[in-house]
């Protein structure tokens, strides 16, 4: 597969689609994490909030619905990124979980088919390296779990962690 250009994203939402013990996650067509199973997210651009930005992010690469107030931040992940020329960027991810949406997911040009999957059966090998060990943990939180920050660092495109992520439990997580 084509590795795509590596881009410098400082600040971004992620949001999952939770129904029915299920989460939907599609294939990335294009920029970071392309070719692995994710939610629906990107950058959040000037003058936006991290409600906002998610909100846009589920219409424009799902094709769906979604009323802020129903948007539920379980965590924020700070990942720590070495591009190949040497440079070292830090993205700030604001995660989210939704449950009442109109419409049903879509694949669309920058995301694949929407797929369903049990929490205990996601298929961890086809997602991003860190997403396979915070994304379990946050599911937790559906379950009376605590919100969290953690911190990852990724060698070039994201295709390797370099050590051990860190997780910390908070209280509450700031809204941008």
């Amino acid at each position: 597969m084509k590795k795509c250009e590596e881009k410098t994203l400082l600040n971004a939402v992620l949001t999952f689609l939770i129904r029915g013990g299920k989460i939907c996650l599609a294939m990335k067509k294009k920029k970071i994490g392309q070719g692995k199973l994710n939610g629906y997210g990107g950058g959040i651009e000037v003058g936006e909030t991290t409600r906002y930005a998610a909100v846009r992010e589920l219409n424009e690469e799902g094709q769906i619905v979604v009323i802020e107030d129903d948007l539920e931040k379980v965590a924020i992940v700070n990942f720590r990124n070495h591009k190949e020329d040497g440079l070292v960027f830090v993205c700030r991810v604001h995660i989210f979980f939704v449950t009442k949406w109109s419409g049903e997911p879509k694949e669309t040009e920058e995301m694949g088919k929407p797929l369903w999957f049990d929490f205990d059966a996601i298929p961890v090998g086809q997602l991003l390296p860190a997403d396979a060990d915070w994304l379990s943990r946050a599911l937790d939180i559906l379950d009376d779990g605590q919100p969290f920050e953690a911190w990852y660092e990724y060698g070039p495109h994201q295709e390797f962690l370099i050590g051990e992520g860190h997780i910390e439990e908070v209280d509450v997580l700031p809204e941008e």
